[in-house]
């Protein structure tokens, strides 16, 4: 019998047409769509969520409140997939921003040499920010991960007991079961005839929100400079989580915002967005007021992979 593998997209209310769009992505820029499932977890349905709300947990070594509203409150959910799959296969989870442009059954194809997790590492300011390792997309050996039980480690933040950045940083677990991807898997807000899944991680550039007043919790950390992380704190304890923050900014890559709007296009076309849905994350303020318009101005999909080769080839 065959191990069963699936990709997870996790996210929330406020990323859900973003959730959408990257299922959309992973079946459409597969040869063999049908060799794979794909599902969308969202911090709603899982209830021990509400339990924490407003309780202050430990990130980066300050105490913050946990926000079930923030633009980020799916994070946790990343490490849900081997439970959810029973401990068997593989599973590859995805953040709500990252979207195809390879094949992602090549990662389920691929020999993991006896890790149980495979993901891309973090350099630079990133690495000293976050950590090492970026779980914002890994290839799990589901199997190998039978310690990962999402609800007990989310409850080890409040007791102190786990920080969130040691956590997603994946600095618990052993080095020696992390295996590394390419770059390419997880390509941070760069669109090139290599990328197989594009990450638009920076999220004041989201193109999506673009104009739209910042909705989450910015970092508090920043080793190098300690003094950014009084400020920050001071910021929110003055003004509140999100007081004094500015508004979405363009991206600076035209593609990306075009890429996004045309697989949207697609879904809609599809049906797997309907309009009505659409206009109703536009309401909430989760998704742009312009994005028909901008739907209605990019190019095709495949006229825009079709550009990045060509760009390529010259």
């Amino acid at each position: 019998m065959d191990e069963p593998r699936c990709v997870f997209v996790h996210t929330n209310d406020k990323q859900f047409v973003g959730a959408l769009v990257s299922a959309h992505s992973m079946k459409r820029q597969s040869r063999r769509p049908d060799s794979l499932e794909v599902r969308i977890i969202r911090r709603e349905d899982f209830p021990f969520f509400e339990r924490y709300q407003g309780r202050e947990y430990l990130r980066g070594g300050s105490w913050v409140p946990w926000l079930n509203e923030d633009l980020q409150s799916f994070t946790p959910l990343r490490f849900a997939p081997p439970e959810l799959m029973g401990y068997r296969g593989r599973a590859v989870v995805v953040d709500p921003d990252i979207f195809a442009v390879g094949d992602v059954v090549e990662l389920f194809e691929r020999d993991m040499g006896g890790k149980a997790i495979m993901c891309r590492t973090h350099d630079g300011v990133k690495a000293a920010v976050r950590g090492r390792y970026a779980s914002s997309v890994m290839l799990l050996d589901c199997a190998k991960l039978r310690h990962w039980k999402v609800e007990e480690q989310f409850d080890r933040l409040f007791s102190g007991d786990l920080d969130y950045r040691a956590w997603m940083g994946l600095e618990a677990e052993d080095p020696a079961t992390i295996g590394e991807l390419e770059p390419e898997w997880n390509d941070f807000d760069r669109l090139t005839a290599r990328t197989k899944m594009v990450h638009m991680t920076r999220r004041s550039t989201q193109p999506w929100k673009t104009g739209l007043k910042m909705d989450y919790l910015p970092v508090e950390h920043f080793k190098p400079f300690p003094p950014f992380a009084w400020l920050m704190r001071a910021r929110r304890r003055l003004f509140g989580p999100y007081g004094l923050l500015p508004r979405y900014r363009r991206h600076p890559d035209p593609r990306q915002e075009a890429y996004f709007f045309a697989l949207l296009r697609e879904c809609l076309e599809a049906g797997t967005v309907t309009e009505d849905l659409l206009r109703e994350h536009i309401a909430k303020r989760h998704v742009r007021p312009d994005a028909f318009e901008v739907m209605r101005r990019v190019p095709p999909v495949d006229a825009i992979l079709a550009e990045l080769s060509a760009t390529a080839a010259a």
